[in-house]
């Protein structure tokens, strides 16, 4: 089970330390900020959640089932039940074309795209405001060197 990390360098335990406390913030963080995402789209009685999937299948329609997962990063069982939900709720709906069964936004759903997206992206915005632009530009290239750090590791 061991072998999968036999290319992650070692570190000081000075550096795992700033490490796990740098994991730690970036996880409080998020999970913060899903909660408050949770508390501010209640006014429209979706889920941080559903709103992901509201955003893709708005911007990308029609797309498979898989194609959605892979767009949301989860597996297609995991948003099973998320589009069940919506498609009970009149947001989206789930039709063949030729050999594809696909999603597309309902008249409904395209209402709620358009009235909700606006207001989350300003809620969104709201919550880097403690940082400056040069920060947050800052902060996006490094979580993007993180992301790509993480992918070569997972490649191994």
């Amino acid at each position: 089970m061991m072998s999968q990390f036999k290319n992650i360098p070692s570190l000081s335990k000075h550096d795992e330390r700033l490490a796990l406390l740098l994991w730690f913030r970036l996880s409080r963080f998020y999970n913060q900020s899903i909660r408050r995402s949770n508390k501010h789209l209640k006014r429209w009685e979706l889920s941080a959640a559903q709103f992901d999937v509201l955003v893709q299948v708005g911007t990308y329609q029609p797309l498979t089932q898989n194609e959605l997962a892979a767009k949301l990063f989860v597996t297609k069982g995991n948003i099973t039940q998320i589009l069940r939900r919506m498609e009970e709720l009149g947001w989206v709906q789930r039709e063949q074309v030729w050999k594809k069964k696909v999603i597309s936004l309902t008249d409904a759903g395209n209402s709620l795209f358009e009235e909700v997206v606006p207001h989350q992206e300003q809620f969104q915005a709201s919550q880097f405001q403690g940082l400056e632009k040069e920060e947050q530009k800052q902060l996006l290239n490094l979580l993007k060197k993180l992301q790509q750090q993480n992918e070569k590791v997972e490649e191994l």
